[in-house]
């Protein structure tokens, strides 16, 4: 067992996980599982109960906008009122609104009902999720921060797009679709008890003695931080470039797979195969980057490594007439290159000495916006530019990320300190 600062090193300080945060980062699993438990069957069974396609549309857009909306306050509202406080009001919205989505709109089809409740469920997952992100930022060790918010992403990831998947496969033959969305309740209810009660973790924040009214006054620094740190609000940029073509090609891309013989099921397997990808490479590259640097991890294995494997899952059922085992392993790629972006998540937030739920409030805008911009750039582009044009795109924003990331500098003091503190880890440990 290896020492830091002459003490006994335990798992969790050799992965990078703070021990005291353990809870909470099991909580965050179990409580995106529940959230996540319907991605992969929703729309289909919408439509299968006589929805129109763009009615579907509408519900998931009204979704997205409370979700990007909750996912830029999260930050400033926990920094100014305590990630406990905010956490807690992320679950009571999710339940209210799953609970009335449920009984008032979905078993009657009431359309306007849905819309309401399913936007009102939206703000849920972000307060509750994004405001545990500040607890991280301020409560990790700085030269472990990279593999902090590398486990953040294994989790949240590793809860919504593939335990929340496989848990429905099992639970749709039990309880039906309807049951199985009731039991997204219990299951968000578990993750906030690990999360919110058994997360015995301590933060005081400077907002701890605030007035109310001085507490409101810190939600403006989620917009004023943009004029003062100018490398934060390109942080943002870069962030959203990040995941835009993950809600861009589920709406393109199978048709291509189609014309090289690849069905809408293999397709399926596919993308739950990029994301198991992603969730290892989620804690790989968030150790790469205390290690190598969180900015150059982010340009070579985010910005360029993106927008290669961009291109090479596209080409690649061209160039082998869809041959599954290259085109898995492309998409494997893509899905690695998604999470070289993972430390910007502690890069960012390092930016500013103060006013951190600020700067993590920017990156969660940045995860919010590509649920919108994503779709929007497949509606202007596809049909003017067809499918090829329109994934050179994508590939470009990746290089131009990689070049906005250049200009992301930490404060020179705080570089030194972050690369004095590797160095003395890393000789403790060897």
């Amino acid at each position: 067992m290896g020492t830091i600062n002459g003490m006994n090193m335990t798992i969790f300080d050799k992965i990078g996980m703070k021990k005291s945060l353990a809870w909470g980062y099991l909580g965050i699993l179990i409580f995106m599982m529940g959230d996540g438990l319907e991605i992969a069957w929703m729309s289909a069974y919408l439509q299968g109960r006589g929805m129109s396609v763009e009615q579907t549309a509408s519900l998931y857009t009204a979704y997205g906008v409370t979700v990007t909306i909750a996912s830029f306050l999260s930050g400033v509202l926990a920094e100014a009122f305590g990630p406990r406080k905010i956490m807690f009001s992320g679950l009571i919205l999710y339940i209210i609104g799953t609970s009335s989505f449920i009984a008032f709109g979905l078993n009657e089809l009431n359309y306007g009902t849905m819309l309401l409740t399913y936007a009102l469920r939206g703000f849920g997952y972000p307060l509750f999720a994004y405001s545990f992100m500040v607890w991280i930022n301020y409560r990790s060790p700085k030269h472990k921060l990279g593999a902090a918010v590398g486990w953040f992403w294994f989790v949240f990831t590793g809860g919504l797009n593939v335990l929340g998947a496989y848990y429905s496969i099992w639970a749709i033959e039990q309880f039906g679709h309807i049951g199985t969305l009731w039991t997204s309740i219990f299951w968000v209810s578990v993750g906030a008890l690990f999360a919110i009660v058994m997360n015995r973790d301590k933060l005081e924040l400077k907002s701890s003695g605030m007035s109310t009214r001085a507490k409101l006054k810190e939600l403006t620094k989620g917009f004023t931080i943009l004029k003062r740190e100018p490398k934060v609000a390109i942080g943002g940029v870069v962030r959203t470039i990040n995941t835009t073509s993950q809600f861009a090609f589920p709406i393109f891309l199978p048709i291509h797979m189609a014309n090289y013989g690849i069905s809408i099921n293999t397709w399926l397997t596919m993308w739950g195969v990029i994301f198991t990808s992603n969730i290892v490479f989620n804690v790989i590259f968030g150790m790469v980057g205390d290690k190598l640097g969180w900015r150059n991890t982010v340009i070579w294995f985010g910005g360029v490594f993106a927008g290669i494997s961009t291109l090479l899952l596209f080409y690649m059922p061209i160039w082998t007439n869809g041959n599954l085992v290259f085109v898995f392993i492309a998409g494997m790629f893509w899905g690695a290159s998604l999470a070289g972006y993972v430390p910007l998540s502690a890069l960012v937030p390092s930016l500013v000495k103060e006013d951190k739920g600020a700067a993590v409030s920017v990156l969660n805008l940045g995860a919010g916006l590509p649920v919108f911009i994503g779709p929007a750039l497949v509606g202007v582009l596809y049909e003017p530019m067809g499918a090829s044009g329109l994934i050179w795109i994508l590939a470009i924003l990746y290089f131009i990320s990689a070049l906005l990331t250049v200009f992301i500098h930490l404060p020179a003091e705080e570089e030194d300190e972050v690369r004095k503190v590797n160095v003395e880890s890393i000789e403790k440990t060897v």
